[in-house]
């Protein structure tokens, strides 16, 4: 194992780690924000807007293919900025991934579509979304470190979880602008100009993310090794190096919450469309689970904090491939209630118990001086692996099953039966749960 610790921090204030976390959370959904959009208006409009076709189904196709081109650049993304994160300052590469992001989100909102440009149109459309790839695969890391590092070693769980906020906010946020745009413009007006709306007013939560994170302080632990073993090391190489098994250990766990994320808010919507089930059903129940995810993902933070990592991990991992099914078939009932219920079984709860844990539970993994690189590699390989895969073959799955679920659960319980595997075999690591105390985080 390679932290075996409980991890006390000279910062003791409880208001500058509350300060800390809460800039972290509104720059990661600055930051979620402009990737969830485009995941949003994939199956709503850029099918039609940029892949043209005949066939409905071969342009959605089409739009989840660019959607998962950001994904294949996110490992990319990470060592980049996960290398300058353990170099120069986590505060540094999160100041550079948000304006990546909020520029390339704010570039969709003013693209012309296929019918003005032609191919170039599309062309544009990937380009954007490598851009916007790489700007995400280095902000996660970093984040969650940035908070972990300042947190007092017996709440890390609860306070790093507040960083895990960012996600679902940041996809709650243009989810609910669609919605509203859907109710209050036609469907004409929809596909003119009023998709590029939540584009556009990304700017915003841009300018007030940067803002935030431009007030906060470098943090203290890496402020102390950074004349030292920062400098000297070469943190991707390391890693790779000395601790190539927590890292596939990691990638494994990872697997089943970035897969289960991306099938219950956007694979889903396909899904929907393919079997012409109401939308607005789906959408309105997955915008209700979302937001008691905000609130539960704390709760599970603290929850981590007593029971450990692994055990909080382990029960929404094995909740989410025991619901897949059941998920389905009440989807499928085209019923409010019913998809109500399994939404909130599989987001608020199963989710979070899988998501709030990691930004304490992957730091806790390696040592200060390679730490940024280390969780860098899990986050963006699973994610790769777990989301960005699903996203090119998710419609394709679809087409070959002709709208039958049983294609993607099987590929959700692959997925989560893998992850089960990998934290069977990953340490605990939370202080509570550990036998023997250390005086700073990551000394051995």
């Amino acid at each position: 194992m390679v932290n075996s610790v409980d991890i006390k921090n000279d910062t003791d204030n409880t208001s500058v780690i509350r300060r800390v976390a809460t800039a972290s959370a509104i720059g990661t959904a600055a930051e979620y924000y402009d990737f969830f959009a485009y995941g949003t208006a994939a199956v709503l409009f850029f099918g039609n807007l940029f892949f043209p076709s005949d066939d409905p189904l071969i342009s959605t196709l089409a739009a989840f293919a660019t959607y998962a081109v950001g994904f294949l650049v996110r490992p990319l993304g990470g060592i980049v900025f996960g290398h300058i994160g353990d170099k120069v300052g986590r505060k540094k590469a999160l100041v550079i991934t948000i304006l990546l992001v909020g520029l390339g989100t704010f570039c969709i909102g003013l693209l012309p579509t296929y019918d003005s440009i032609g191919v170039w149109a599309p062309i544009l459309l990937i380009l954007i979304r490598v851009l916007q790839g790489f700007g995400v695969g280095g902000e996660q890391a970093g984040a969650v470190l940035m908070t972990a590092e300042y947190s007092e070693s017996s709440r890390r769980g609860f306070f790093s979880s507040w960083v895990q906020i960012g996600a679902p906010a940041g996809f709650l946020l243009p989810l609910a602008l669609f919605a509203i745009l859907n109710a209050a413009l036609s469907p004409e007006d929809m596909m003119s100009y009023g998709w590029r709306i939540p584009f556009l007013l990304s700017a915003l939560l841009v300018i007030v993310g940067l803002f935030i994170r431009l007030r906060i302080d470098e943090s203290p632990i890496f402020a102390q090794i950074r004349e030292t073993k920062a400098v000297e090391s070469r943190p991707v190489v390391e890693v790779i190096r000395d601790y190539p098994g927590i890292v596939a250990k990691g990638v494994c766990a990872k697997l089943i919450e970035a897969c289960t994320f991306a099938m219950f808010t956007v694979i889903v919507l396909a899904y929907g469309k393919a079997n012409n089930l109401d939308a607005n059903i789906i959408m309105e129940t997955m915008i209700v689970a979302v937001f008691l995810e905000i609130l539960a993902i704390p709760m599970m933070g603290a929850l981590s904090d007593k029971i450990g990592r692994r055990p909080v991990y382990i029960i929404g991992a094995a909740l989410q491939v025991v619901m897949i099914i059941p998920f389905f078939l009440a989807i499928n009932q085209d019923n409010f209630w019913l998809t109500q219920i399994v939404m909130i079984a599989v987001l608020t709860f199963g989710h979070s118990m899988c998501y709030a844990p990691q930004a304490s539970f992957f730091p806790e993994l390696f040592p200060t001086h390679i730490r940024c690189s280390g969780i860098a590699l899990i986050w963006q390989i699973g994610s790769l692996i777990g989301s960005g895969i699903l996203g090119l073959v998710a419609v394709k799955i679809l087409q070959a099953t002709g709208g039958h679920y049983y294609g993607l659960a099987a590929y959700v319980i692959v997925f989560g039966i893998v992850s089960l595997i990998g934290l069977l075999m990953m340490p605990e690591t939370a202080p509570a749960r550990l036998k023997h105390e250390y005086q700073q985080w990551g000394k051995r």
